[in-house]
């Protein structure tokens, strides 16, 4: 009758020993992950989107549910941000801090940025997964890049007046941690030409911007682009970030600078500074070792309609068009290299 006693305590126990064995949550393996996580995200949806012109925090109850079948559901808070949609969008893009007292679980990941869509539709949801797809993509090329985390997130309103809908969104790894990652610090200083970065990490950018048809960034403006460096007197490397401008995603609302002589956003425009012919073709060299990757990632991305997958390699093979020609080459990455 003892050990049948003892038998029971030990089952009783069981899911604590369970619980307390997994190990703790952590940005690192976070993003390393490709599975999806399910968010439910419940926030005063109506507060977000009149005050989203305010840096102001608001609590927010999130439940995560991990592929390991884990559930985490604490408090945090989040807020508006981006400029852009803060003045043009219905639903800002959003910070979520994960660091607060209520939320010990979630805390390692600290604060991260949420990309969500600019509304509620169909149509929107589209254009967060190709972006989130061209940040794959950059991955693929280079380790000094984002790592985003895709997400299926329900959103509630804690105040029960706006109607709770569903969406894809994905998280942005934070600048520190990348900068971390490649024994580097991130650099908060903007004052830095383009040929003032590291010449080799520089071209790759230039040439990724091409392929994707994105000109909106700066990297003296610090606009779109991220600065880290092995340590402060040391040349840094430039980090290219937020793509929804780009013409490989073609969102409704973007539009080029009226200086930079083009119409349209799937116009490429190259924007780098001159380089040698073998300096752009030493690049180059990892866009074709990388092309059956890149058909990959977009090819079986199933969250993506398969029209939207074909529009998006009709656009990525245009480009592989221009590098497999020589002459191409020499008039778009030397010839039309940028002098100011």
């Amino acid at each position: 009758m003892r050990k049948i006693k003892w038998l029971i305590f030990l089952l009783m126990l069981a899911p604590v020993f369970e619980l307390s064995a997994q190990p703790p949550l952590s940005r690192i393996t976070f993003f390393e992950e490709d599975e999806m996580i399910t968010m439910d995200l419940s926030t005063d949806l109506k507060k977000l989107v009149t005050q989203k012109k305010l840096d102001s925090y608001q609590p927010a109850t999130v439940t995560c549910h991990f592929p390991d079948s884990t559930v985490i559901s604490e408090e945090i808070s989040l807020t508006a941000r981006g400029e852009f949609r803060r003045n043009n969008c219905f639903i800002p893009t959003m910070k979520l801090d994960f660091k607060n007292p209520t939320s010990p679980k979630l805390a390692p990941l600290k604060k991260l940025k949420l990309v969500c869509g600019c509304s509620t539709g169909q149509g929107d949801e589209r254009l967060v997964l190709k972006e989130f797809l061209v940040y794959k993509m950059y991955t693929l090329l280079t380790d000094m890049s984002f790592r985003v985390r895709i997400l299926e997130i329900n959103y509630s309103d804690s105040k029960g007046k706006v109607k709770s809908y569903n969406q894809h969104g994905f998280l942005i790894e934070d600048p520190d941690e990348l900068a971390k990652r490649n024994k580097c610090v991130k650099m908060d200083k903007p004052a830095f030409h383009a040929e003032k970065t590291n010449r080799q990490q520089m071209t790759l950018v230039d040439i990724f911007q091409y392929m994707i048809g994105n000109t909106d960034w700066s990297v003296p403006g610090f606009h779109n682009i991220k600065l880290i460096a092995a340590d402060s007197v040391s040349v840094p490397y430039a980090i290219p970030y937020d793509f929804d401008f780009c013409g490989l995603v073609n969102a409704n609302y973007a539009t080029p600078r009226e200086e930079l002589g083009i119409t349209s956003v799937r116009e490429r425009l190259y924007r780098g500074f001159p380089r040698t012919i073998s300096e752009i073709e030493s690049s180059l060299t990892i866009f074709r070792e990388k092309r059956q990757d890149i058909e990959k990632l977009v090819t079986g991305f199933e969250l993506l309609d398969q029209r939207s997958r074909k529009e998006m390699m009709k656009y990525i093979n245009e480009f592989y068009e221009i590098i497999e020609n020589k002459k191409m080459v020499e008039r778009v990455f030397v010839n039309g290299a940028r002098r100011d």
